[in-house]
């Protein structure tokens, strides 16, 4: 009971210690959010454009013709549903499959005069996962069946927008991780100035028997505090933009009958997102403790 009162009590220094520096607490605070903000805006327009591009591109297929002369439909239809990668199986008959084509292609009297149906039976199948490296997994699987003359997948579109998102990622990675390291700099100065500062106080400290965990914690508090209102800070930046954003998009997809919005960040993303700038405060803080602390000695 006595530690936690005792980081309770730490805490509310710290905060004290903010109050009584505004400017300087709040110009940092805001620094952290916007730097945050960047990394995290671009993690929410990839999550956006992932979405945007399965709407576009539709549910990924694979076609699976089977050869003439096949029989038991119903048992091959039996065994791909059966599939644990597979979601959902239509099965598409050859009178079907040239009667869709007859209106598609408005050659109805061209194909009308065929002496007798070329295309075979087929199935449609909708895999469970569209991840490009899935899908050709399954083709593949799919080819070595018996029954099965030709099996198409057009996943050249996957590879598109994986080759982007992938890039996008990347991108947004390097950002986040030069970004995390100022921000780390930033902190590691904050408590450097802070403990050249109170220099005189950390010795008085140390004469009378404080352990250096004891002086160390109130700047620890200060970084994480500090870290965690800047995550705060960048959330909002990030929700307010994307406020705006959507308001605008909403015009534009109207024009279009659309319903794409910009999606925010969900909790696990934004408890990730406050965490992890806690934490870098923290770090920042840490490091610079454990680099000034140790040359302050009493008189």
């Amino acid at each position: 009971m006595s530690t936690l009162n005792e980081h309770l009590r730490v805490l509310r220094f710290t905060l004290r210690h903010m109050l009584l520096t505004p400017n300087a607490s709040l110009l940092n605070i805001l620094i952290i959010g916007i730097a945050l903000s960047l990394p995290v805006g671009g993690y929410v327009l990839l999550k956006s454009v992932q979405t945007l591009g399965a709407q576009v591109a539709g549910t990924p297929q694979i076609s699976v013709f089977l050869a003439s002369g096949t029989g038991e439909i119903d048992k091959i239809g039996d065994k791909l549903r059966q599939h644990p990668g597979i979601k959902r199986v239509e099965f598409v008959p050859r009178d079907t499959a040239l009667k869709k084509l007859q209106q598609s292609t408005g050659l109805a009297d061209v194909i009308g005069g065929l002496s007798q149906n070329p295309l075979p039976d087929a199935f449609v199948i909708y895999p469970k996962d569209g991840n490009a490296a899935a899908l050709e997994t399954l083709r593949d699987e799919l080819k070595t069946w018996q029954h099965f003359e030709h099996v198409q997948l057009d996943s050249a579109w996957v590879h598109k927008l994986e080759a982007l998102l992938d890039f996008g990622r990347m991108a947004v990675a390097i950002l986040a991780a030069l970004l995390s390291f100022a921000l780390i700099a930033i902190t590691f100065n904050t408590i450097r100035l802070q403990i050249l500062t109170r220099r005189e106080e950390i010795e008085v400290a140390k004469l009378i028997g404080a352990t250096d965990s004891f002086i160390r914690r109130p700047f620890l508090y200060f970084g994480l505090t500090q870290g965690l209102l800047g995550g705060i800070t960048a959330w909002l930046l990030v929700a307010a933009s994307l406020q705006l954003l959507n308001h605008q998009i909403g015009t534009l997809t109207q024009l279009y009958a659309s319903n794409f919005s910009l999606q925010h960040l969900s909790p696990v993303d934004s408890l990730t997102l406050l965490g992890f700038s806690a934490y870098l405060g923290w770090l920042g803080a840490w490091f610079s403790v454990s680099q000034h602390l140790w040359q302050i000695e009493p008189r």
